[in-house]
């Protein structure tokens, strides 16, 4: 199993005991044993948190890097979590097996926050390598919020995105979220360790202005009404270009990062990587003159076909 890959849980008693044999088994394989106690007991809470707080799907992921491990979990409700009040005592079966709130993560966190969602948030810590006495670690609840677009141009070209597959689409869209994410939270908690994370967040900001609403209108139509495939069209200008030959590199040198875990996110696949280069190479080819030529899926997608 990927370090990257993510834990399912269950409306059960048994939940938190999988997290915590789950994200110490990943500790332990980043060499990271000296986090596995307050991993453990992190998680143990945040995880009671949901299932008492918050509704489905729970999920628990480890992000960040070796270095800076975080550990994640995601669930249904876009409630965010409310700060913690000082623990006193020490009792610390009782919080092993219920909990106390959300003191006791940061009691086990260097670091700890949320992230609020359309769709419902992540609350997540860095395991420090042992318990603090307060729980005054440093947090931080944030609105991943879209870009706002550029402001339209008279001398926008229209371009046209032809038989965009509209669940790929929407799993690299997903991807590309966490992506986003990742850099922007390895900035904020340690830009000076990972200075090249807050200037590709930059870039990435930079990148999203350049798609107006309309882009997204269509996308979101098709997928409400099931639609497989469907044809896009929306303004854009020519000084996007660079933009766009520029970021076709950078999303290359994620997935690097990403398959080496110096980033413990995950890579595009190889059919979301194909259709994003694609897309951009759409772009950046219409916005030079060339016609627009539709999206004819991967190369498995015909040697399928052909089988069939």
């Amino acid at each position: 199993m990927p370090l990257t890959s993510e834990l399912t849980l269950a409306s059960s008693p048994r939940a938190a005991a999988d997290a915590r044999r789950w994200v110490a088994d990943i500790c332990r394989r980043l060499g990271r044993d000296d986090l596995v106690e307050c991993a453990e007991l992190g998680v143990s809470e945040l995880v009671a948190n949901a299932l008492i707080h918050a509704r489905a799907p729970y999920k628990v992921r480890v992000r960040g890097t070796a270095s800076h491990p975080r550990i994640e979990v995601a669930d249904g409700s876009t409630s965010p979590p409310v700060p913690p009040a000082p623990v006193t005592g020490d009792d610390l079966d009782l919080l092993l097996t219920f909990g106390r709130g959300l003191a006791i993560v940061a009691q086990c966190a260097a670091a700890w926050g949320a992230s609020i969602e359309d769709d419902g948030k992540t609350v997540w810590f860095e395991p420090a390598a042992e318990m603090h006495e307060s729980s005054d670690a440093t947090w931080v609840v944030d609105h991943l919020d879209r870009t706002a677009p550029e402001p339209r141009s008279e001398a926008a070209l229209e371009v046209q995105l032809l038989s965009v597959d509209v669940p790929l689409y929407l799993s690299l869209a997903r991807q590309y979220a966490e992506l986003r994410r990742e850099l922007r939270l390895l900035s904020l908690s340690h830009q000076s360790d990972y200075p090249l994370a807050g200037d590709l967040t930059s870039m990435f900001a930079s990148f999203e202005r350049q798609f107006p609403d309309t882009f997204y209108d269509q996308v979101h139509r098709a997928a409400e009404h099931g639609t497989p495939s469907v044809d896009l069209a929306f303004p854009m200008v020519r000084e996007a270009s660079p933009i766009f030959v520029t970021m076709t590199e950078m999303f290359d040198v994620a997935d690097a990062f990403c398959r080496a875990e110096r980033l413990l996110s995950l890579a595009r696949t190889a059919d979301q990587r194909a259709f994003h280069n694609w897309l951009l190479g759409e772009l950046i080819g219409q916005l030079g003159g060339d016609d627009a030529h539709p999206w004819r899926g991967t190369a498995a997608d015909h040697s399928a076909s052909q089988v069939g």
